[in-house]
């Protein structure tokens, strides 16, 4: 990306708005801001104050252990139990009384789980699992929606030393099954389903499938059991012998159940990467490092007050935010958090905002994508709500486009609440760099500055650092606690995936393209196999959706390389048109006006080939939006699978407005 030849393609860098840091953040900026002179100081000593801060039955000794790069070992001696450190230790604290999740069913149904109660179900899962013969090191699959019963079994499983493995509820049957295989659970706790868009989504449908005979395959049969919630109250098979209720064996478990202590290195989780083809790729995270880095950046970034606040992330448990910022992160620092089963626009498009209110939500974190459906539908929706709660939000997923950015902050945050925009990744376990509130003067459309204790760097293909002003490659110069320990049996596959490219540096490369502005803040310009190669040169998706993300008649676009036989690759464009735009304008009208005004914007070398005016955007349920099956029409091809989309009917929709 360093071989731009237009100054116009720096259309994100011009952006120039400015935020001061919020005087309400005073106090928390002043401890904040002598983080940066610790870690610099003394960056191990600065991450075991932070892992000091968790309850360690065997105090550690040895902070980072990198003798063998890079396999990474962070407070190896010492020993800790995760489920402690997110439970038992707040009730024994004399806040057992405090609750822990604000659950809102999609149809309206609602519950408050204290911190003991929690606790106590915890416990009874734990013991049930144990009469299931889970012991450390076994894995366990959870399939299920967000319930608190998927916390609850997320940690069961860590409280045992076991490890599990969530599956997004929305995967097909094929996905499941690979995942299980590959861990090689020996356990599947689901539901019988889960409500979504008004309608029951089948789990133990997909379930049931996912274990169906396998003679001849050549795969081995690990699942022993399936611990299946009754949510949907859907019709479901039933094995005997395998199948066991929850409502029946949980309530009647004994909720008598020491914690005991694992080295921190024991394996906690494996989560599966999604939109890779063949082989899933299981990220293994462990316990003591993840635990601290998740702990303290959700304190940090997200200026948690358990006292005061109302937190809520709304991603999935089962992508890796569900995991830091819903799970773990939120519950080791003794937060009251939402947690909400449906999607956003069920029964009505104001429903989050309808939420927020009703909670008194004062942190929100969410998806860029998210953000922009929300532009598309209009701020007179959340205006009907009282959203005066809030007093931080929080951008996660991908890079916020400056628009979005600014719509976010004046009609979410009242223009006055600061936004942490974040990046990090399903490999890097917890937040790597954002702007820390009342510290970090803030720039729409920047994450900027990584944390206190992390180390980064935009480099060339030469591993060389780029300098403030140029584009690169985003690398992680030191190992982070939270760092990935492998790929889950492949560790060649970790080493090849992650650290080949800068083998000699000694860099893990993240897989993203950045740039530096003049001041050295981070610019992210999303996947590096999301850089378009126009006539030789390099064009960020990020920068072409950006640009047309500020047409005051966009609502939301995507962007893709499409191949092109004169310039190798062409712009190809998908955008939903603002309802208010389309009653007044051709859809071919507005299509040659976008060319156009990307050029304007960005340079005439960025003007789309094709902009094609759709209805919707194919996502995941967790707001990414799948470009490769956008690639896939805009070349002309077969659609791929769409078993990870939100709704798998949008290509079809897609592909009939294209054609």
């Amino acid at each position: 990306m360093t071989d731009h030849t237009s100054s116009q393609i720096d259309h994100l860098l011009d952006e120039t708005r400015r935020f001061a840091p919020s005087g309400e953040f005073a106090a928390a900026a002043v401890a904040d801001a002598t983080l940066y002179a610790e870690a610099a100081e003394d960056r191990e000593a600065f991450w075991a104050e932070q892992a000091r801060a968790l309850h360690w039955h065997t105090p550690f000794t040895e902070v980072l252990d990198w003798s063998n790069p890079p396999f990474a070992q962070w407070f190896a001696d010492g020993e800790l139990n995760v489920a402690y450190n997110c439970l038992d230790r707040h009730v024994d604290a004399g806040n057992g009384d405090r609750v822990a999740l604000l659950w809102e069913g999609e149809p309206g149904d609602e519950r408050r789980v204290t911190y003991a109660e929690l606790t106590d179900e915890v416990k009874r899962v734990a013991n049930v699992l144990t009469g299931l013969g889970v012991t450390a090191g076994d894995r366990v699959a959870i399939y299920m929606p967000m319930i608190p019963e998927a916390i609850a079994a997320m940690l069961a499983v860590a409280r045992l030393g076991a490890i599990h493995s969530v599956v997004f509820g929305g995967f097909s049957a094929d996905s499941l099954r690979a995942r299980i295989d590959d861990a090689g659970a020996k356990v599947v706790i689901t539901a019988d389903g889960g409500y979504r868009k008004g309608k029951v989504s089948p789990l133990k449908p997909a379930v049931d499938q996912a274990l169906a005979d396998r003679n001849g395959s050549g795969v081995q049969e690990t699942v022993e059991h399936v611990l299946v919630v009754q949510r949907g109250k859907n019709e479901v098979a039933w094995i005997e012998g395998r199948d066991l209720w929850w409502h029946e064996v949980v309530p009647a478990a004994s909720a008598d159940h020491e914690a005991q202590p694992f080295p921190a290195e024991n394996p906690l989780f494996i989560l599966y990467t999604s939109g890779t083809t063949g082989k899933p790729k299981g990220i293994l995270h462990t316990s003591g490092g993840y635990l601290t880095q998740a702990t303290f950046t959700n304190k940090v970034v997200h200026d948690i007050h358990p006292e005061t606040d109302v937190f809520w992330c709304t991603a999935d448990i089962g992508w890796i935010t569900g995991h830091s910022y819903v799970t773990y992160g939120p519950l080791a620092n003794g937060a009251t958090q939402v947690l909400f089963e449906g999607t956003p626009d069920t029964p009505h498009p104001g429903r989050w905002w309808e939420l927020i209110e009703k909670y008194g939500v004062s942190i929100f974190y969410t998806a860029p994508t998210a953000i922009r459906s929300f532009m598309k539908i209009g701020r007179a929706v959340p205006k009907k709500f009282d959203l005066s709660s809030i007093r931080l939000l929080g951008s996660v997923g991908e890079p916020i486009n400056p628009e979005a950015w600014m719509w976010y902050r004046k009609v979410i945050g009242g223009k006055t609440a600061p936004i942490v925009d974040t990046w990090w990744q399903t490999e890097t376990g917890a937040i790597m760099v954002s702007a820390l509130p009342g510290v970090t003067e803030t720039k729409p459309g920047s994450a900027q500055v990584p944390l206190p204790g992390i180390s980064i760097d935009v480099v060339d293909e030469d591993g060389s650092h780029v300098g403030n002003g140029n584009g690169g490659l985003l690398v992680i110069t030191e190992p982070w606690p939270s760092m990935l320990r492998g790929i889950w049996g492949d560790p060649e596959r970790f080493v090849e995936t992650y650290w080949e490219k800068f083998r000699a540096q000694g860099y893990y490369f993240a897989g993203d393209g950045a740039r530096l502005d003049d001041d050295g803040d981070v610019w992210f310009l999303g996947r590096v196999d999301d850089v378009m190669n126009v006539s030789g040169h390099r064009l960020s998706t990020t920068e072409i959706e950006s640009a047309l993300v500020g047409n005051e008649a966009v609502a939301e676009a995507a962007v893709v390389g499409a191949s092109d036989e004169t310039t190798g690759q062409a712009v190809a464009a998908f955008v939903i048109i603002k309802r208010s735009y389309l009653a007044e304008h051709s859809p071919d009208g507005l299509a040659q006006s976008l060319r156009a005004w990307v050029g304007e914007q960005i340079g005439p070398i960025a003007r789309p080939r094709d902009v094609y005016i759709v209805e919707e955007l194919p996502k995941t349920r967790s707001g990414k939006i799948m470009r490769r099956l956008l690639r896939d029409v805009a070349e002309g091809r077969e659609v791929g699978d769409t078993t990870t989309l939100a709704d798998t009917a949008v290509m079809s929709v897609i592909s009939a407005q294209v054609r």
